[in-house]
């Protein structure tokens, strides 16, 4: 992108130095056109096509409600979310507002869905069923302005002005928006780096990696951030092609060190499963295996690929399980050392070494407080959003603030072995901030704590398998091989029948003996594998321990920072992930390369 300055010039007649605010174009009368009245059968399906483009995605159907998953809401429409209070969800579309409780939210197979026929009709989307494909129209109306402005060190924005609210679809660094731009509008967007296009009434933009968008209302916009680079330049886009990811030197240059990468179609009965593998010797390969998480705290989610990044992880494949609603994680997680997130349910996890291959089984956390008078009380989970009735507890792992998941916890707060504050029924709701060293012992479900300020505590953990003596482990579940035998056992892993009966894309982590292998698996003409087809298919490949992490629309895999595979076709947010990294002396090696004349 050449200096802003210089942008007029190329652009005659059209002002792309910074003007002054522009004043906000007169509201428009709500939209009057309604949604198709539904159906009061049930119908589901799997299949949405979104202004004449298909997507793979659940939708349902029932007594006249749409349910759509949030992340076809998010990704697909340009829907923004936002947690409320006690487990409701905060939607907003163009300025139309829609909180949904959490008794309105359902399970829709593995994701969480919600009714929409509310908010489709407020911004004028027309949705009709055929068959089991979900048709939903919003035809493209012209775009209005466009106007920008510089943000300093926070980057550039942009804003599209439209004549009516629009559909917003994102992956791979492009929004698809639907508006129509004239010619001189492409141009101004081209000079802004956004390298756009226009084709059957969707408007093509590329954001940066960390760019933001988002809709208003009154009068209707949208609004691009766009960050800048580390070197304070303004972030373009770049019109180079993205090689394919295999063919990236980093990858190359590892795959003639033993590193392999596998894409064919496996079976299992009548069914074609499509078998995406990464293979590698950990003790020869210079690539470590890591958990990869938030740097901020547990409470939240990201794409596959920022989390890649911000580890800086060549391949990765999304983790464990998360609370897709409140944002916070159900399952092991332990990265050197350090339990971010306590295993639940003696469910599968996998745990290792640097350098090592991963040790595979079921895995909990036996942990107690003793007081003085010796008296011990269990503790039920460590750092985890899985709530039940007991005590649990949490550390700095978990996040700089500790904020109430229950209405009716109570608590102490020990340092260095000493109780400091006590906590009543309700005093916690603001928050309870948390340093290096401290635990905070949290009571729920009518639990009291009966320890009073300056008692002294002791924690006494230990976990009941050695994988959980590993310094890095990733829970999942359930386990289905282990020693080269099927042990799958969802009922014992506390996996409902309806989840171990359901077909759905995979993500495996597990080992042949000799090498790591980071698998993923989706239908090919189906839904995808069951949990035992997904065993036994995984033991035809010769695999010995195989552990299964969260799947369906979370399934994905970044290579070289290109996510080539989405579970249900869209690039859906999650919590956590693997990741390999290239080792530091590899770093050093390709840095020193590089530098030659």
């Amino acid at each position: 992108m050449p200096p802003l300055p210089a942008l007029a010039a190329l652009l005659p007649g059209i002002p792309l130095t910074p003007p002054p605010p522009l004043p906000a174009p007169a509201p428009r009368p709500a939209l009057q056109r309604r949604a198709t009245p539904a159906s009061t059968a049930r119908l589901q399906g799997t299949s949405i096509r979104i202004n004449g483009l298909r997507q793979q995605a659940l939708w349902l159907q029932d007594a006249g409600e749409l349910w759509l998953p949030l992340e076809v809401l998010e990704g697909q429409l340009g829907v923004s979310r936002s947690p409320g209070a006690n487990g409701s969800i905060d939607l907003e579309w163009f300025g139309q507002k829609l909180s949904v409780s959490a008794d309105r939210q359902r399970s829709l197979e593995d994701e969480v869905a919600v009714p929409v026929n509310g908010l489709l009709e407020a911004v004028g989307v027309i949705a009709r069923t055929e068959g089991q494909e979900l048709n939903l129209q919003l035809p493209p109306r012209p775009l209005q302005a466009i106007r920008w402005s510089n943000q300093g060190v926070s980057g550039q924005r942009v804003v599209l002005d439209l004549s009516a609210p629009a559909l917003v679809r994102s992956g791979e660094g492009r929004l698809l928006i639907g508006t129509e731009a004239s010619a001189p509008q492409l141009e101004q967007l081209k000079q802004l780096g956004l390298s756009p296009s226009q084709r059957n009434g969707w408007l093509s933009v590329q954001i940066p990696r960390d760019g933001e968008r988002l809709s208003l209302g009154g009068p209707w916009r949208l609004v691009l951030d766009l960050p800048v680079l580390e070197d304070g330049a303004p972030t373009t886009a770049t019109t180079t092609p993205t090689p394919a990811p295999e063919r990236d030197p980093r990858l190359v240059a590892l795959q003639n060190q033993g590193l392999k990468l596998e894409r064919r179609i496996g079976r299992i009965g009548s069914r074609q499963v499509l078998i995406n593998s990464v293979r590698l010797d950990p003790r020869q390969v210079p690539l470590e295996l890591r958990p990869l998480n938030r740097s901020d705290g547990m409470q939240g989610l990201s794409s596959l690929s920022q989390l890649a990044r911000q580890e800086q992880a060549l391949i990765a494949i999304n983790g464990g399980y998360f609370n897709r609603v409140n944002r916070l994680p159900l399952g092991a997680m332990r990265e050197q050392g350090r339990w971010l997130s306590g295993p639940i349910l003696n469910r599968g996890a996998a745990g290792w070494k640097a350098g090592e291959l991963p040790r595979f089984d079921r895995l909990m956390l036996v942990e107690t407080i003793e007081d003085s008078q010796r008296q011990r009380w269990s503790i039920s989970t460590v750092n985890s959003g899985y709530v039940q009735k007991g005590l649990a507890r949490y550390t700095a792992d978990w996040g700089s603030r500790y904020q109430p998941i229950t209405g009716t916890e109570m608590g102490v707060l020990v340092r260095n072995g000493v109780v400091q504050q006590r906590y009543e029924l309700g005093a916690m709701a603001p928050g309870v901030p948390l340093r290096e060293g401290d635990l905070l012992i949290v009571a729920r479900g009518g639990v009291s704590v009966p320890w009073q300020n300056g008692e002294r505590l002791t924690l006494q953990s230990r976990p009941t398998s050695v994988v959980g003596e590993q310094p890095n482990v990733l829970g999942g579940g359930p386990l289905l091989l282990q020693n080269g035998r099927v042990v799958l056992n969802g009922t014992a892993e506390g996996f409902s029948s309806g989840f171990l009966s359901q077909a759905a894309p995979r993500t495996v982590v597990a080992s042949d003996g000799k090498q790591l292998w980071l698998l993923t698996l989706q239908g090919v003409n189906n839904s995808g594998p069951t949990l035992m087809e997904t065993a036994l298919l995984l033991r035809q490949e010769g695999l010995q321990d195989a552990l299964n992490l969260d799947g369906g629309s979370s399934t994905g895999l970044v290579l070289a920072d290109v996510h080539t595979v989405k579970g249900r076709g869209v690039a859906a947010a999650v919590h956590n992930g693997l990741g390999l990294v290239p080792r530091l002396e590899q770093t050093r090696t390709q840095a020193r390369i590089t530098e030659r004349p």
